[in-house]
């Protein structure tokens, strides 16, 4: 998305990236927005830090998702370019310490750019497309280190997960940062990985999707969707979906079996995002025939899955077309009828008829 999505498009979807810890959601930078409407303009007559004059008109604007009108302006917060940028990784035993981890950073209102923790499954995958060592020096390193970590720390390799890093500020500021995240992982039980295996980490970002398109020439129907969800129910989704998830997989595909996987993006103070990527070949023929409808099968009962474990339906996707058969239920029949109240007054003719939202 970093490549094709628009502003506009990051303030119809009520957007988020990966350094929100720092520079915040959409809804968080938005000063100021203008959108068009088939009854006319909407916008505030001020461009104030904050404002108490009933309900915020922005957020009428915010992910309206183009069922209102078309955004044509829009002021944004900027920051300085931080003085220092500086990857790190940290190895737990488990998902679970992982997610105490994440838990506890957030807790302890801690701010790097960015945190994630990916599973076993993830982090597996990752090392298979790290390149071959460059010299046997190299190999005989990494070689230690897997001893290391596998032999005396006495971590699993099929259970250990890993937390990326990103830190940004002042050098001073982020050195500290780095010691106070160091010092609440070494507490769980985790160690360092370094640097550049955070940088990777990072890098595996912005090059998934390629591999998403790559895999499509060989039969790999692959894709990821997201939620939110509060701390407490955080390991139940993340167990709940990936077995509903290899459940269904398997009443379609039998010859070869499918990556699911998952990782915690971004922290809150009361809960987090996940995301969930699985792939499955269809090579071989699968049952129903059409690997688009049988995607579209499984992910919509992964989500009920979501639901039905405490998620969100959306934490920056939005809902457009797919989801918005929950939207109902997220936000109960009442708030429905008042979205579709102001739709009918700004948009009487349903010129914006996009389908998404609602029907």
């Amino acid at each position: 998305s970093y490549e094709f999505s628009s502003l506009g498009g990051w303030v119809a979807t009520r957007a988020s990236g990966m350094k929100k810890n720092i520079y915040g959601n959409i809804e968080d930078i938005l000063v100021h927005v203008k959108m068009v409407t088939p009854k006319g303009t909407v916008e505030r007559n001020c461009q104030v830090p904050r404002i108490s004059s009933g309900p915020d008109i922005h957020h009428f604007i915010l992910g309206s998702e183009g069922t209102l009108g078309v955004i044509t302006e829009v002021t944004l917060k900027v920051r300085p370019q931080p003085e220092c940028q500086k990857y790190g990784s940290i190895i737990f035993p488990d998902f679970d310490t992982g997610v105490a981890f994440m838990r506890e950073v957030a807790k302890q209102q801690l701010k790097p750019a960015s945190v994630r923790l990916m599973d076993n499954e993830q982090f597996i995958f990752g090392q298979a497309l790290k390149p071959g060592a460059a010299s046997i020096l190299q190999s005989i390193v990494d070689g230690f280190k897997k001893f290391y970590v596998t032999k005396i720390k006495g971590f699993d390799v099929n259970q250990m997960c890993v937390s990326t890093l990103l830190m940004e500020g002042n050098k001073e500021d982020v050195e500290r940062l780095e010691e106070k995240i160091i010092a609440i992982a070494e507490q769980l039980g985790g160690m360092s990985a370094g640097e550049e295996n955070g940088r990777r980490g990072y890098l595996l970002t912005f090059v998934i999707a390629y591999i998403r398109d790559l895999g499509l020439d060989y039969g790999v129907v692959s894709e990821s969707f997201e939620t939110s969800v509060p701390w407490d129910r955080c390991l139940d989704l993340c167990r709940n979906v990936k077995e509903r998830l290899n459940n269904e997989v398997k009443k379609y595909v039998t010859t070869k079996p499918a990556l699911i996987t998952c990782r915690v993006t971004q922290t809150y103070d009361a809960g987090a995002c996940v995301y969930f990527y699985f792939a499955f070949n269809y090579q071989d023929g699968i049952a129903g025939g059409d690997p688009v409808h049988v995607y579209e099968t499984i992910e919509t009962a992964a989500r009920e899955e979501i639901i039905a474990t405490g998620g969100s339906i959306s934490h920056h996707h939005g809902v457009g077309k797919i989801r918005k058969q929950w939207l109902e239920q997220t936000i109960s029949n009442v708030g429905l009828g008042m979205l579709r109240a102001v739709k009918q007054y700004v948009d009487p003719d349903n010129i914006f008829a996009n389908g998404n939202l609602m029907s």
